[in-house]
């Protein structure tokens, strides 16, 4: 992520934060100034460990909390006009939570931005993911230090690429 040098992430899927941690980590290093985490169930499932884990790391002040849905939130963001460098996704595994989730964050993230998905060896996470490779252009980059099958890295591609409705490459697994 430090690599990417992004003044903004969006992370989807707090949980206990050793992700969040990592990213506040690399957000501190390059001198980025915004880290959005979306968790709905953050107090509910997690009794706040995650968001307890960032204060103690003292990154609340670049970090901020929204304990909403990402098939909620995404879509505000587009219309309110956000703008991020990059995402972290690891929130829900079922295929059209992420394929809405990567729906949207092409809309948020700048173009030529990155896309890293958790749990990616999930069917619903590969073929959520599957489609935007190989029908909207984006690009799989390698992950440094990754167990095998369980992040993948996708790069937006610099000019989005349009849509035609009378073709569609099948994307399934």
């Amino acid at each position: 992520m430090a690599a990417e040098n992004p003044g903004t992430v969006i992370e989807i899927g707090l949980a206990y934060g050793s992700s969040a941690l990592a990213i506040g980590e690399a957000l501190i290093s390059v001198g980025g100034k915004r880290h959005l985490i979306l968790d709905p169930f953050q107090e509910s499932e997690f009794r706040d460990a995650g968001w307890k884990a960032i204060r103690a790391a003292q990154l609340d002040g670049i970090a901020t909390l929204l304990r909403e849905r990402s098939q909620i939130a995404l879509p505000r963001f587009a219309t309110e006009g956000l703008s991020a460098d990059a995402a972290f996704v690891d929130g829900s595994h079922v295929f059209h939570n992420v394929f809405i989730d990567l729906y949207y964050l092409q809309m948020v993230i700048r173009p030529g931005g990155l896309v890293v998905l958790d749990d990616y060896w999930w069917p619903g996470v590969a073929t959520a993911a599957h489609y935007f490779e190989t029908n909207l252009g984006w690009q799989s980059q390698e992950v440094a230090n990754g167990t095998p099958g369980r992040l993948r890295a996708l790069r937006l591609p610099e000019s989005p690429v349009k849509s035609d409705f009378r073709r569609l490459t099948p994307f399934w697994l």
